[in-house]
């Protein structure tokens, strides 16, 4: 699809659906097509040109690792785990045909606050998502508690970092589901000036 025609742009963007990372299958996205990916994914909102993110590929002959690495940080801190939970770990990992793990990664000491930084991340992880889309991927951006474990973080990246996302991508395997979304009443609204 090309975009001489603007009018389809915005049918086009109300088109992205996030895909269920069990639901998304082969074929995924290529290496090249991948690092394509994440090159316009960096073309985010970036105050004082810090580039605060960082994404890492996860190829496929280390999924088993990843999985490994998250099932022995869960018991680690959940020793008492039962069958279900640690199945969920394994099973994380080796979702959908490809997967980019996307970090917040501050510049810490900047004068661009904090917060700033961590919108751009976010913004980051949002553009990866319609890089998916434009190339004909759909993609799914989970956290869950691999996102918030120290020892995850840690193969991954430095004290200062966090993880934002798991971003598993492939070729959906049914429909995608359109989820409720806000009335523009409820979340949209008109300024009438200060004390108004």
């Amino acid at each position: 699809m090309t975009f001489n025609d603007t009018s389809s742009l915005p049918a086009y963007l109300r088109s992205r659906r996030s895909g269920k990372p069990r639901d998304l299958a082969a074929p995924g996205p290529s290496l090249d097509q991948l690092t394509e990916m994440v090159a316009i994914a960096a073309r985010t909102p970036d105050h004082g040109k810090l580039a605060p993110w960082r994404f890492v590929i996860i190829p496929d002959d280390k999924r088993d690792a990843l999985s490994e690495l998250i099932t022995k940080a869960y018991l680690a801190e959940k020793p008492d785990a039962g069958r279900l939970e640690i199945e969920a770990m394994v099973q994380f990992a080796h979702q959908a045909p490809s997967l980019i793990v996307i970090l917040s990664a501050p510049r810490i000491g900047s004068h661009i606050p904090l917060w700033e930084q961590e919108l751009s991340a976010g913004a980051a992880a949002m553009n990866l998502l319609h890089a998916a889309h434009a190339l004909g991927f759909a993609g799914g951006w989970l956290t869950a508690w691999p996102a918030y474990n120290e020892t995850v973080r840690n193969a991954f990246g430095s004290a200062d970092e966090k993880i934002a996302g798991f971003v598993f991508l492939g070729t959906p395997s049914k429909d995608l589901e359109e989820r409720p979304r806000p009335a523009l009443g409820d979340i949209l609204s008109i300024w009438s000036g200060a004390g108004s």
